[in-house]
């Protein structure tokens, strides 16, 4: 029993943030759990407030940039679970909550490692991508009647706190974020919502292992919000784009009855899991400020063509720089208070403070080399999904071709039947 017990201790959470609207009752969120589950992991779906069956019991209702659910259910499995690795996986609007919360809190997380999927990165430019053309206002309608029901469901609390007839009327995102969102966060208008929730400015600080996968052919988050540059310069975050897989989706065979984000996601964490590149909370009294930007000192890579951008760079961390600073400082100051006779015995220490420093840059070089290690399946991956994809679009045309070839040949028939009889004489057609 004591070996049940331990065992359980050290099983790894994973932690699912759902997008707009949806909750653990989702389709595409069960699939994830199911297969998460499979590898023997505990799976905890974070419901947005007031779904999931559950009632609002305050005035605060979530939005893209609500950090304090998600801050609040980490810390308490962690509480709960001091021993067992967490992971955090964010969709959609859950994945722009996800980044942002990863930002903010920087190395004093409980965190192992995170994985964000389809994240709308800049609210700014989304707002204005979904309202360019008719398929994205399609979408645009389709989600503000998602969130009218939400309303719904709380009625008694927007009428109290938000314009209740400007949300009835509501039929997009931005006129839903105009008389609820941003009434109800105390924003002074949508677009300062929309940059103040933004992750994009957040990705610089992230310090722990993240991957972020998006598809150049969303229909909802745009290629044009996400962040390379910042990506880049950060060399805790791999950014992965592939050119299809819509929004969510990234179905695979015929009959669409895997997701393939599902299984990048596991491959990810476990590969983590087995590293030692997995993320330990470190308490620290300064600040994040997202806004100050360090992308030109940033190390910078060249885009490969299956969309991977990762940043990779042998140099140690800045916090590392200013404590071997620290450490010199405190020798040269040493110096000049001992005695002379005691020099000898400082340079002897000195001596083998060198051997340490040797030794890390050895640990820090195969540490790097590690790394690579985790990088490579997913490229890997990647470049089978576009493989994946091309036989199966051909695949389509085939059988499109031949299951409506009938329909299609009796038509021609019928058109260009007619206007034979009509320009050859009767007898002539009968030959």
């Amino acid at each position: 029993m004591d070996d049940v017990v331990s065992k359980d201790e050290y099983t790894p959470i994973v932690v699912v943030i759902p997008g707009l609207t949806s909750d653990s009752s989702s389709a595409y969120l069960k699939h994830l759990a199911y297969h998460t589950a499979k590898y023997g992991w505990k799976v905890v779906i974070s419901n947005h407030r007031g779904l999931g069956g559950v009632s609002i019991t305050s005035d605060c209702f979530y939005n893209a940039g609500w950090t304090e659910d998600v801050r609040t259910v980490v810390n308490y499995l962690h509480k709960e679970n001091p021993r067992a690795p967490l992971f955090v996986v964010g969709t959609s609007i859950g994945a722009n909550i996800l980044i942002k919360y990863l930002g903010e809190d920087g190395e004093n997380i409980p965190v192992a490692g995170a994985v964000a999927i389809c994240s709308p990165w800049d609210l700014l430019i989304g707002d204005r991508f979904i309202t360019r053309r008719r398929v994205q206002k399609l979408y645009d309608k389709a989600l503000a009647v998602g969130l009218q029901g939400y309303a719904k469901l709380h009625q008694p609390h927007f009428s109290r706190l938000a314009n209740w007839e400007g949300i009835e009327k509501s039929v997009s995102i931005r006129d839903f974020d105009n008389h609820a969102t941003r009434i109800v966060g105390k924003y002074e208008t949508v677009d300062t919502y929309y940059r103040r929730c933004s992750s994009s400015i957040y990705v610089r600080s992230v310090s722990i292992p993240l991957l972020c996968i998006s598809a150049l052919d969303d229909p909802v988050c745009t290629r044009e919000a996400i962040p390379w540059d910042e990506c880049r310069a950060n060399k805790n975050v791999v950014l992965a784009t592939v050119k299809h897989g819509g929004h969510l989706a990234f179905f695979e065979g015929i009959t669409a009855s895997g997701l393939w984000w599902v299984r990048a996601v596991n491959e990810f964490l476990g590969e983590l899991h087995a590293s030692r590149f997995m993320h330990v909370q470190k308490k620290i009294t300064k600040l994040s400020t997202p806004l100050d930007s360090s992308i030109d000192q940033g190390p910078y890579v060249n885009v490969t063509e299956d969309g991977m951008v990762a940043a990779l760079n042998d140099e140690p961390k800045t916090d590392n720089v200013n404590e071997i600073q620290v450490i010199q400082d405190t020798r040269h100051d040493s110096r000049k208070r001992i005695p002379e006779e005691k020099v000898g015995e400082q340079d002897e220490l000195e001596t083998n403070a060198k051997s340490v420093d040797s030794s890390g840059i050895a640990q820090t070089t195969s540490a790097h080399d590690a790394a690579v290690h985790v990088i490579t399946p997913f490229k890997r991956y990647l470049g089978q999904l576009s493989r994946q994809n091309r036989w199966s679009i051909w695949l389509l045309v085939y059988i499109a071709i031949t299951t409506s070839w009938p329909l299609v040949g009796s038509a021609l028939y019928i058109v260009f039947g007619k206007k034979t009889r009509d320009i050859f004489p009767g007898g002539l057609v009968r030959r």
